[in-house]
């Protein structure tokens, strides 16, 4: 090799420790004796697939095959197609086989940077710009290497694919939650909500109560709603303040529905109109229930004080927040719900005694009695703050 790869070469290996480097080295030679053919000077696309097929899936390996071969290591860096020095499909040099090692193992952010999107898009090369959708599919067969490659190891033994269902969409979800950050900062939940969240309501602990449900989302602050129907969809949205009983629409535009399954998505107030929040209990001449977006009789998300049953409608998309309907079935019946309040509580009302609010375990005995009973863990019951001696 000349000698700015050699230089090149040797900074990369002197980044490993004096015994790791020959087994850097010798990983080139490894691949090619994995294929049993004779040596040579690259490593080919077969080579590759001979070696590591077995513990990663076909299109991940494809990925790094063309990103190594991209690599020009007197740039340490991938090359555009057809420029000189890009070895292109005809195999991977054992320079740039460690220029891939060093930096991916080695690197820093810059460095690695460039091999993501290399492994991201679907051509050979460097490309000026990756979209989302690459990303997030390299991440879906990355997470599946990186599973695959612990099932091989042993190292997950409580890994059951027969108990879990669709393994493929999991990972789906996983990598898009993963590129959350790719896209617009108002698409997901607002800053300053990220303090430690608080379960408030549960069916599974509490039943299925509406009564219950709403008496423990008042006074919360902003909570999340979370959603899973009989069809297996799981959808909910998030209300930017606390919710009041009355006939009247309430909350801001900071509102917004999202979907977790099948597919990872959030929508944001349009403008349209500003029903973002709704709730009423015991009235005659208005809808009871809990609603969010969209008009009477039309909300895109509705659960019905008669609880168990709800609606999600939209055509053809809720006018409040834009999202089609979130639930397997227009009038959907439910299978659990969650309310979690999120960000910091909310302050006190005068007159409340000490202006102290107390755990909603604290404020019904049975129900932590019961979780007790059940051996659920109090994993909160550390976490909370001490209450000041009030004497």
């Amino acid at each position: 090799m000349g000698n700015a790869e050699s230089v090149v070469v040797q900074k990369r290996l002197a980044r490993f420790r004096p015994e790791e480097r020959p087994v850097v080295e010798g990983v080139f030679d490894k691949l090619q004796g994995g294929a049993g053919g004779a040596a040579g000077k690259t490593i080919t696309l077969e080579m590759l697939q001979s070696s590591v097929g077995s513990v990663a899936p076909g299109s991940m390996v494809r990925r790094v095959y063309r990103c190594m071969s991209s690599i020009d290591p007197g740039l340490a860096a991938p090359a555009a197609s057809g420029k000189a020095g890009y070895a292109g499909p005809s195999g991977v040099s054992r320079e740039q086989l460690i220029v891939f090692l060093a930096d991916t193992l080695r690197g820093t952010a810059e460095e690695r940077a460039p091999l993501v999107m290399a492994m991201s898009q679907h051509a050979a090369g460097a490309a000026a710009v990756v979209t989302c959708e690459q990303v997030v599919e390299f991440l879906q067969d990355l997470v599946s290497a990186v599973v695959q490659i612990l099932v091989h190891r042993g190292r997950l033994q409580g890994w059951k694919p027969e108990r879990m269902g669709d393994i493929s969409l999991g990972v789906k979800l996983l990598a898009e939650q993963m590129c959350s950050e790719l896209k617009p900062s108002d698409e997901g939940l607002p800053d300053g909500y990220s303090a430690p969240w608080r379960l408030v309501f549960s069916t599974q602990l509490h039943g299925e109560s509406f009564t219950r449900m709403v008496a423990g989302l008042m006074k919360q602050g902003p909570t999340l709603l979370l959603i899973r129907d009989t069809k297996g969809q799981v959808f909910g949205g998030f209300a930017s303040h606390t919710w009041e009983v009355k006939p009247q629409f309430q909350g801001d535009s900071r509102c917004f529905l999202f979907t977790v399954s099948p597919k990872l998505r959030v929508y944001t107030a349009t403008g349209y109109n500003q029903h973002f929040m709704y709730l009423n209990q015991n009235q005659q001449t208005m809808p009871n229930g809990l609603g969010m977006g969209g008009q009477h009789g039309y909300f895109g998300l509705w659960l019905d004080s008669d609880f168990g049953r709800g609606h999600s409608r939209a055509r053809p998309k809720c006018t409040t927040y834009g999202s089609p309907q979130l639930s397997g079935d227009e009038d959907f019946t439910l299978d659990s719900v969650e309310v979690w309040a999120v960000g910091k509580p909310a302050e006190p009302e005068e007159g409340e005694e000490g202006g102290v609010k107390k755990s909603i375990l604290d404020v019904d005995p049975e129900a932590q009695a019961l979780m007790e009973i059940t051996g659920k863990t109090m994993h909160s019951q550390g976490l909370r703050e001490p209450e000041d001696d009030q004497e």
